[in-house]
């Protein structure tokens, strides 16, 4: 998303951050969580809603109108009027306005979980449900399968962590399977544990080694990522006995690679050269 579309990003997440200072903690961010993926599901099937709602030759009052037309009966005041604020920016194209109602619902429902205290467990529970569709390409066919019918999807989701993981965690699960995206579920669901960590101000850092890491070797690695990228740095720590031996430490696009599969694999190639 770039040029007007972030601006208009940004300034609705700076007004809904506003709106919910003003509220209890957690309070009504659920509702605004499930009435905007709602919004976010109809601007995916009526490509012709995404173009009025964005359409820079009308007014922003006239789009505003368009949704009190629409949704009002449908959608709590809340979230009904986080999306009149979105329709109410300038957005390059359609299809950014549908991301941006996306990633609204998604810091809603992550603000619920921090209201209720379980936001570290939900963050904790996106990032290892990822990683075990990493390790088994049979879960993530069928859960990614088009011709499996939703229902069945959701009951395997139930299966696998119905009281196992805390409730919003299976909920935005639930989604991430149910949505139709042009990502991988696996990036669609680091994208959330990415949302958590921004909401405490700190970066993600996904750590593979083969071995568990001691309280004290947490404690050293999150104490020296922090200093380098100047802010808390959250762990997540991925036991992968193809690493052999050393860590590899994955924030945003950069990777520190220091493992011994990676250093065997650079003395293959220098033969090979």
């Amino acid at each position: 998303m770039q040029g007007a579309s972030r601006d208009a990003l940004k300034n609705t997440l700076a007004r809904f951050e506003e709106q919910l200072g003003s509220l209890p903690d957690g309070a009504g961010s659920n509702d605004v969580s499930e009435g905007l993926y709602a919004v976010a599901a109809l601007l995916d099937r009526e490509p012709s809603l995404r173009r009025a709602l964005t359409d820079p030759a009308s007014s922003p009052a006239s789009r505003r109108a368009l949704v009190d037309g629409l949704l009002a009966a449908q959608l709590p005041a809340l979230p009904l009027g986080v999306l009149k604020d979105m329709v109410a920016e300038r957005w390059s194209g359609p299809a950014d306005l549908a991301e941006a109602v996306e990633r609204i619902a998604a810091t809603a429902a992550l603000n619920a979980a921090e209201g209720d205290g379980v936001l570290d467990d939900v963050e904790d529970e996106l990032f290892r449900f990822a990683r075990l569709l990493e390790r088994e390409p049979a879960l993530r066919a069928a859960l990614t399968d088009p011709g499996l019918p939703d229902e069945n999807k959701i009951s395997l989701i139930d299966t696998l962590l119905g009281g196992k993981a805390k409730p919003a965690t299976v909920r935005l699960v639930e989604i991430a399977v149910t949505r139709s995206r042009k990502i991988s579920l696996e990036t669609a669901l680091d994208h959330l544990v990415e949302l958590a960590a921004t909401r405490r101000s700190r970066y993600v850092a996904q750590v593979r080694v083969a071995r568990p890491l001691d309280e004290d070797q947490q404690t050293r690695l999150a104490t020296s990522l922090a200093r380098v990228y100047g802010r808390e740095v959250q762990l997540q720590v991925d036991l992968d006995p193809t690493v052999l031996g050393g860590i590899e430490v994955r924030v945003g696009d950069e990777v520190i690679d220091g493992t011994v599969q990676r250093k065997l694999l650079d003395v293959r190639r220098s033969l090979a050269g």
